[in-house]
């Protein structure tokens, strides 16, 4: 296939560089022939890189080379020209302008595609004479090394061009998920879990920004925690996708952003690429504070309360206590010092201490959630003791596993605690996704864990944990707090009431009315 790439900047080369590697000849253009320049001594280099860590041959890198055709003219005739990808700067005026050019210098025939990653594909084609031919194909950076990107039909894209796309991405190596042209397409909505509800709980003081990314990486396996990675992508480009996917979805309150954004962002702490942001960056920046050490009195009798339906949790925690040796007691209460620990799930340890009566200055929260790491999590609230808390936390860190000790991180004592409110997130946002038919289970999925990093899809995250828990926690934070961002997800609900996985597409009407043949074909 010829492929004309209009837009020679890190997206545009980085997508050279994977067409051109695939087979396809590729004319790579800029309004600024010097960029051209150096996106193809960029790609050159990247491919000598390959070369001497043996992922290519000397040759193979020849003929990559040669099929990357640089050109002068972005406009130029172009007869033999099959697919156009545009990859130039995120603005309306500046894409349409470019196709509408386009249009005029090439064949009819040709496919058009945008690599936005923000903007409607839908308006993008509506300057087009035939805005039929143009959808788009969101690659990630870096596009070689990114293997997932979104296919994304516009509301008037002819229905045979998404399978055609599909097909060549996959046959470059790369996987494909079609997304409705909705905002923030697949990823970057499903992205919106995580950093929505971190900043919510800075807001709310749970925990400082390095506590928030400890538990996200040690308790839920990501492996750069919230913050990190707003510094690492940008803090003005993530409050930017945060604001436009929160309006164009017309103000879901489970998408609402953080008023802790815009002055930080006015204030260029943007991240790495300002040298600060949440945390510092650079040779002069302080090194990140060390957890203070525990010195709380390890051997103090701690008593297990289990709320009700947390009965199952409260067992593990006992036997975890009781295995790496603490003193934990039995009976129906706690004695006049006995430390009390409760397992919480989507509730707080407020609402246990008022509820069941409990000793306001010795109780404490306790995550039932299993850890991907050697890290605990110990709420505290406004009434507890600190010398209790200290113990508390010593009590927690005992060693389980050999002769280390756990890291045992101390929050504000909150609905659910940190890593089950960033979980439930990180559930509900996708499931949403679902439930407006934007992508399919299994597609979401794929894309986010190719797209994100996270160790597990976010529905297959959440059939882990189990429909009927998941639902359990979104209404015990939607009951404890009042926040509609907690609200249960139909989705989430229906599949927990019937008994189906989160990732289950289910039955449509459309299955209901369709022949017995043509349900056979299918």
């Amino acid at each position: 296939m010829r492929i004309r790439i209009v837009g020679a900047g890190a997206m545009g080369r980085g997508i050279a560089q994977w067409a051109a590697t695939a087979g396809h000849t590729v004319e790579l253009c800029d309004v600024r022939t010097e960029a051209v320049t150096a996106a193809v001594d960029f790609v050159g280099s990247m491919l000598e890189r390959a070369v001497q860590k043996g992922r290519m041959s000397a040759g193979d890198r020849a003929a990559a080379l040669e099929r990357l055709v640089p050109l002068d003219d972005p406009w130029a005739p172009g007869p033999d020209v099959e697919l156009v990808v545009e990859a130039v700067r995120e603005d309306l005026g500046t894409k349409t302008e470019v196709f509408g050019r386009l249009e005029r210098a090439l064949p009819a025939t040709a496919v058009f595609a945008t690599n936005t990653s923000s903007l409607s594909v839908t308006r993008i084609a509506a300057a087009l004479k035939d805005p039929t031919r143009l959808a788009g194909l969101h690659f990630f950076n870096p596009v070689p090394l990114m293997k997932i990107v979104e296919i994304v039909p516009g509301a008037a894209t002819r229905p045979e061009i998404p399978p055609v796309l599909t097909a060549l991405v996959e046959s470059c190596g790369h996987r494909a998920v079609t997304v409705a042209d909705t905002p923030g397409f697949l990823v970057n909505h499903a992205g919106r879990g995580l950093v929505t509800e971190a900043l919510a709980l800075l807001e709310e003081a749970v925990g400082e920004p390095a506590d928030i990314d400890r538990i996200a990486r040690d308790v839920l396996g990501l492996r750069m925690g919230p913050f990190e990675l707003m510094d690492l992508t940008g803090l003005d480009v993530t409050a930017a996708v945060i604001d436009s996917i929160w309006q164009g979805f017309r103000y879901a309150d489970r998408l609402r952003p953080s008023f802790l954004t815009p002055n930080r962002v006015t204030a260029g702490l943007h991240g790495r690429k300002t040298g600060h942001g949440w945390y510092a960056y650079g040779p002069e920046a302080a090194a990140p504070a060390p957890e203070p050490p525990v010195t709380g009195d390890a051997d103090r009798a701690v008593f297990v309360h289990g709320t009700a339906g947390q009965d199952r949790d409260a067992a593990a925690l006992r036997g975890a206590l009781a295995g790496a040796g603490a003193v934990v007691e039995t009976g129906d209460g706690p004695s006049a010092d006995a430390l009390v620990l409760v397992p919480v799930w989507g509730t707080t340890v407020a609402a246990a201490v008022a509820g069941h009566g409990l000793p306001a200055g010795r109780t404490f929260g306790v995550d039932p959630l299993p850890a991907a790491g050697r890290r605990r999590v110990l709420a505290v609230t406004p009434a507890a003791d600190p010398a209790a808390a200290r113990d508390a936390r010593a009590v927690l860190a005992r060693a389980t596993e050999g002769d280390e000790p756990w890291a045992v991180s101390v929050v504000r004592d909150t609905a659910g605690s940190v890593a089950q409110r960033l979980l439930a997130s990180i559930v509900s946002v996708a499931a949403g996704i679902a439930e407006r038919s934007i992508a399919a289970p299994a597609d979401i999925d794929l894309a986010v864990t190719a797209g994100l990093g996270y160790p597990v899809g976010p529905l297959a995250w959440g059939d882990r944990i189990g429909a009927d828990r998941m639902l359990e926690l979104h209404r015990a934070l939607h009951r404890t707090t009042g926040d509609p961002r907690h609200r249960p997800s139909r989705w989430v609900t229906e599949r927990a009431q019937l008994g189906l996985a989160l990732t289950a597409l289910g039955t449509s009407p459309a299955d209901c009315t369709a022949t017995a043949a043509s349900s056979r074909d299918s």
